[in-house]
């Protein structure tokens, strides 16, 4: 139940962002998670869109250096203490998140985070039992 996220490397400089959102735009491809970790020279642009395999042809295409990795989209109630819930989850079960960032989306009337994580079989599983509910690649479509 992972969903493919894009991580494009980008240098920091006016323009950079504007040349890959300019790309995307031009190949029909919808942004719906955006997250931008960055460094003084070079940042890390991680994208959930809704086709993530041409976003990563169309940008390669380009000359950007990017990777695909599998992270998890979890719903949460749109409430205090809906976060710490999964995380409180997570942590009991030894997960570690290596990152998350997350989108609100009308659709579901919920919030949704994205978490990447070493054992994402692992922490699948725990989040389901647990009564999580996770999104597809093909549910990303629909909201």
């Amino acid at each position: 139940m992972s969903v493919k996220q894009i991580s494009v490397f980008v240098e920091n400089k006016q323009g950079a962002l504007l040349d890959i959102t300019t790309r995307l735009s031009q190949h029909q491809i919808n942004i719906r998670a955006v997250s931008l970790a960055d460094t003084t020279r070079f940042g890390i642009f991680r994208l959930i869109v809704d086709k993530p395999d041409e976003c990563e042809k169309a940008l390669r295409e380009e000359g950007f250096t990017v990777s695909i990795t599998n992270v998890l989209v979890v719903k949460l109630q749109d409430r205090p203490g809906g976060l710490s819930e999964a995380v409180k989850i997570l942590s009991e079960h030894g997960i570690n998140i290596d990152y998350l960032y997350a989108f609100i989306t009308h659709a579901i009337n919920d919030t949704c985070v994205i978490v990447r994580v070493g054992d994402i079989e692992f922490a699948e599983k725990v989040l389901m039992d647990n009564g999580f509910t996770l999104f597809s690649d093909e549910d990303i479509l629909k909201i």
